[in-house]
């Protein structure tokens, strides 16, 4: 039998919102599609009335049921796989290749069953910034018509949860295992970037740009929980063996 994205395991993310009835309409989209996780991240919470209003008496408990944040790293910090949306393809080393909703439905199917799966979305405006799709394992891009190439973000929110919903396979079910969450590869982030300030690697001055690279890296695979205590328990091995030659 065949399988569908386990929609329970996913949460769409709002990062800073410019209207309250966007949220309301993406809401109700959310509902079209069973999915019932929704997280905005913003500094003040938006006018729940023309959020409900938009959202309707149907979608109003998942309006109720928001989970509010004040920043990106904060709402995604429990989330073992995150998807970020964005219309802009940039060069390869400031952005990862994106790939179609489809493409990511398809990725989905088996990476659900077992993983909190995050799908970001930025604001209205300008979308999600670099410094926010650093967070992201995996980008996403609606492909469009040449001569009108933005999505509303109601309409953005359904396109992606359409294809989520539809999207089955028919090999045999996989065990996965579970994936490392953002807060842990944030620490194995900013453990190795200590590490390699310490052993001489990267230029303290400017340890971002080394950084960018080495996320890059990392995001072309799926980390599990135990491969990044791996990599954390490398660092401190090598920070303990420069601590003796120093001494």
């Amino acid at each position: 039998m065949k399988e569908k994205v386990n929609i329970k395991n996913v949460t769409i993310v709002l990062v800073n919102p410019k209207y309250p009835g966007n949220i309301g309409s993406t809401a109700r989209c959310l509902k079209n599609m069973g999915i019932e996780r929704l997280s905005v991240v913003c500094y003040e919470k938006p006018d729940m009335g023309m959020m409900k209003q938009m959202a309707t008496h149907i979608a109003a408990d998942i309006i109720d049921n928001i989970r509010y944040s004040k920043n990106l790293r904060e709402a995604l910090e429990n989330f073992q796989y995150i998807i970020g949306t964005t219309a802009r393809l940039g060069t390869k080393s400031v952005r990862q290749p994106a790939i179609s909703p489809r493409e990511l439905a398809i990725r989905l199917v088996n990476t659900s069953r077992n993983n909190s799966i995050a799908l970001v979305f930025g604001p209205e405006d300008r979308g999600l910034t670099n410094e926010e799709l650093k967070y992201c394992h995996t980008l996403v891009n609606i492909p469009t018509s040449d001569q009108f190439k933005s999505v509303n973000l109601s309409h953005a929110v359904m396109i992606c949860c359409y294809e989520m919903f539809v999207a089955s396979r028919g090999h045999v079910k996989r065990f996965t295992p579970r994936l490392a969450t953002s807060a842990e590869i944030e620490a194995m982030y900013e453990h190795l970037g200590k590490m390699f300030i310490k052993v001489g690697f990267i230029n303290p001055e400017n340890p971002e740009y080394w950084m960018m690279c080495i996320r890059r890296f990392f995001q072309r695979i799926h980390l599990y929980s135990k491969e990044v205590k791996i990599v954390r328990g490398i660092c401190r091995h090598i920070e303990r063996h420069v601590g003796k030659q120093k001494t």
